[in-house]
């Protein structure tokens, strides 16, 4: 909490605290006596939930936080129940993925007021509603097989929220990712529909405040503006090991010497403390003030809360855990919902019956039993489920009222999805490169994506980690505002300031820009850093998209993860920087067509590439880009296939003459292509040794063939007989040189058992032994001894028959 005298310096945002004497007296008893009664039921919901998973999920947050979320799903959040996928409705994120138990519950029990008072408000198609039946599915896996899971084709519910779940826009949960990817939903729907922007609400705790990269991301909304953003803090003060997290007035914390008002004001977010987060009419009091706002920042309101409030257990010990199987605590806990139920019913078999909760048939039924007592109470209370539903469809009401559009000027993604379809084999005339110049795989992959940019409209914003003009990401918005994007300022620019050196919530906001499919978020940085720390985000945006299948079906959204001064030719800045392994992390370590990573070696393949991974629409696109400057090859007088062929994945760059070729040579990576290119294949042919030579320009696009193409390209016989050369590390190399004599000949840079040096790139491409002059030794060698080889074999096959 701020201290009377502020440390702070001017800022936009405004810090506000609401206690029992600022609460609105014009919220009568009446209203919060409901609200009251229906967390009751929510809490008993929680308690149940977590008794029949069995003992999964967190009931602690989930119970803590429930009030001031349902104070937003009953008096705030505009939504529309018949269609969870309009994308002009606020949104509900729960960066707090761990409470998933709590939203599952919080939305079910929505679902079954409307069911009740006002079901025609409910869609038709029960795979867009979260119903009583579908918390039978709570961490049960799709393969779940018993009787009323199937009977009602119950949904699995993840055990922390993806998009499979309705009105779940992100995978969220993972250290502190979600964040990042519920501010890229206010970033993107900002850009979108401008003022009248839908609210994005975000549910997280202070335990979740202190990842890196919560922060990082904390200090891009506040820089940009972000006013459609409603950020709300379950303060419990209680993790998984501690009861004291954060410091609290002069009592330091165990992790962080911050308080969550500290830390949202310091980063310029309207700040508004409830004093009591378990007082509805605070709770309600400060969730109103936020609507009322009008400075164009981001609000923070913050509860202070009790995990576990009323459950049996507090604390940290409720965090991820509760009460025994059946126990009586467990019991004690349900008092609220048997109460209101009139009657003293037995809710579970005994732990005799269900074998401690391994007969999985025993505990559906308990379950169910357990649901069909909320269901009664809800339905006998006709009183406060007619309020609560009746709140739902007034909110309802209100967004249609709303009236949002997209803004006049309002990019249009489809316009480059079009433009891409079946154009990876003809290169735009402004792009075009001219034999003999120079360029840059950077810089050409930025005229890339500024040409797509161009055609959409603005659909692709783009970040760096202070490295714009370096990675050459600084072209893509070229066509559109100077600067820095600000919502309220300066919105018509199509680059994001995110916290400066911050590729961790870089990746996460770039993810949640691209999850709504009107945009694309591209991040660069070196690839030594960004494929590391963003993986995270890739992984869950993967997911998201997969899980969207099952509400809203379609192609995936992608956002691009640009791995610049890729590699090493990056030897300037040593080992640190130029790093071979990043393709390694992400390469073919992804669900088919969830992933494309693109690996050119010219210039010229930027096109075609891109294109090729447009069209194809994975959730992530990755291209590896280096940094100097490289001549452009005449392709067609030295013999090379044409650049557009690396749409492909794979292709032969280079033909042998001969039926039988001396031997067949693998390429990967542009500091490898270029020596075999301009230095090695010159001193092969005067040695008169002729190759098949292929090039790996991308692993996943030559996958998205279809098989009998894939053999056509690189056949089986190819990979038998193959060595590799690759800028990358040797397991990248494994599916293209399947013989172990092959292996034993690649080259890679880690061959020599270290890593590399400093100094031009040229000396380290030296050192790693992946210069033109050692590429043509040590394909010398792997030919001769491919005769002794094959003389071997063909000895063998004599003898066999």
């Amino acid at each position: 909490m701020l201290p009377s005298q502020s440390p702070f310096g001017q800022r936009r945002a405004q810090y506000t605290s609401i206690g029992p004497s600022s609460a609105d007296p014009s919220i009568s008893g009446k209203e919060i006596e409901r609200f009251e009664t229906f967390d009751a039921i929510y809490r008993s919901l929680c308690a149940i939930l977590y008794n029949y998973a069995p003992l999964s999920g967190h009931p602690g947050g989930s119970i803590s936080s429930g009030r001031f979320v349902n104070a937003l799903l009953y008096d705030s959040l505009c939504q529309d129940l018949r269609d969870p996928n309009r994308w002009d409705a606020d949104i509900l994120s729960y960066s707090a993925g761990h409470k998933a138990l709590g939203l599952y519950a919080l939305l079910s029990l929505r679902n079954e007021v409307m069911r009740i008072a006002h079901p025609v408000a409910l869609p038709k198609d029960v795979s867009l509603q979260l119903r009583l039946e579908d918390l039978l599915g709570f961490r049960r896996n799709p393969n779940t097989s018993t009787p009323l899971f199937k009977k009602f084709l119950s949904k699995p519910l993840d055990g922390h929220p993806t998009p499979a779940t309705p009105f779940v826009r992100l995978s969220t949960g993972a250290s502190g990712v979600g964040m990042g990817s519920s501010l890229g939903l206010s970033f993107a729907l900002a850009d979108y529909f401008g003022e009248q922007s839908p609210q994005v609400h975000i549910i997280e705790g202070e335990g979740g405040l202190t990842p890196g990269r919560v922060t990082e991301a904390l200090a891009a909304a506040g820089t940009a503006s972000l006013h459609n953003t409603v950020l709300h803090i379950d303060w419990n003060q209680a993790s998984i090991d501690s009861n004291r997290v954060c410091r609290d007035h002069d009592q330091p914390g165990d992790y962080v010497q911050w308080d969550p008002c500290e830390l949202t004001y310091l980063h310029d977010w309207n700040t508004i403390l409830v004093e009591d987060g378990k007082d509805f009419r605070q709770v309600l009091t400060a969730q109103r003030m936020a609507r009322t706002i009008t400075n164009h920042q981001p609000t923070a309101i913050i509860y202070k809360t009790v995990k576990g409030w009323n459950y049996g257990i507090e604390g940290s010990k409720s965090h991820g855990a509760g009460h025994a199987l059946c126990s009586a605590g467990f019991h004690q806990a349900l008092e609220p919902i048997l109460k209101m139920a009139g009657k003293d019913i037995k809710i579970c078999g005994s732990e005799q019956e269900c074998r401690a909760g391994t007969n999985a048939t025993i505990v559906e039924q308990c379950l169910w039993d357990a649901l069909l007592v909320i269901r009664e109470v809800l339905e006998k209370n006709r009183d406060l489920t007619n309020f609560m539903a009746d709140r739902v469809m007034s909110l309802g009401s209100r967004l249609d009222e709303l009236k949002r559009t997209k803004r006049q000027d309002a990019p249009d993604l489809s316009k480059a999805y079009e433009r891409s379809l079946g154009s990876a084999m003809s290169i735009p005339a402004e792009l075009t490169l001219k034999p003999g110049s120079s360029a840059t795989l950077r810089g050409e992959l930025g005229n890339v994506l500024a040409y797509y940019n161009k055609v959409s409209r603005g659909a692709f914003l783009t970040a760096a980690a202070d490295l714009l003009g370096s990675t050459s990401v600084n072209t893509i918005g070229k066509d559109f505002g100077a600067g820095f994007y600000n919502a309220s300022t300066n919105p018509s620019s199509r680059t994001l300031s995110i916290g400066g050196i911050c590729e961790d919530a870089m990746a996460g906001i770039m993810s949640g820009i691209s999850t709504p499919g009107q945009h694309i978020g591209v991040c660069s940085s070196y690839g030594a850093f960004i494929v590391a720390l963003g993986h995270i985000a890739a992984r869950l945006h993967a997911i998201g998209n997969q899980a969207r299948q099952q509400t809203s079906p379609g192609p995936y959204n992608p956002f691009i993860i640009v791995s610049a001064h890729t590699g090493i030719k990056t030897g300037e800045d040593g080992p640190t920087h130029a790093d071979p392994q990043p393709l390694q992390l992400i390469q073919e370590n992804f669900p088919k067509g969830t992933c494309v990573t693109l690996t050119p070696w010219d210039p010229q393949e930027l096109w075609p590439l891109i294109t090729a991974a447009l069209e194809k629409r994975p959730a992530v696109i990755s291209p590896f880009v280096t940094r100097p400057n490289e001549k452009i090859i005449d392709r067609t007088a030295l013999g090379l296939a044409p650049a557009t062929l690396a749409a492909q994945g794979v292709y032969c760059l280079k033909r042998s003459s001969k039926h039988e070729p001396d031997g067949v040579i693998v390429l990967q990576g542009s500091e490898v292509a270029y020596a075999f290119v301009e230095r090695a294949m010159p001193l092969l042919a005067k040695d008169h040794i002729d190759l098949d030579v292929y090039y790996v320009a991308s692993a996943e696009l030559f996958d998205l063939l279809p098989e009998e193409q894939q053999l056509v390209i690189f056949p089986e016989r190819a990979a038998a007989m193959a060595m590799g050369i690759t800028g990358f590390t040797l397991p990248t190399l494994y599916r293209w040189i399947t013989s172990a004599y092959g292996r034993e000949h690649c080259l890679y840079p880690f061959r020599k058992g270290h890593f590399l040096g400093s100094g031009k790139a040229d000396a380290v491409v030296a050192e790693a032994g992946l210069d033109g002059e050692s590429q043509y030794r040590a394909i010398r060698e792997y030919v001769a001894g491919l005769k002794e080889v094959r003389m071997k074999s063909g000895e063998l096959l004599t003898h066999l028959h």
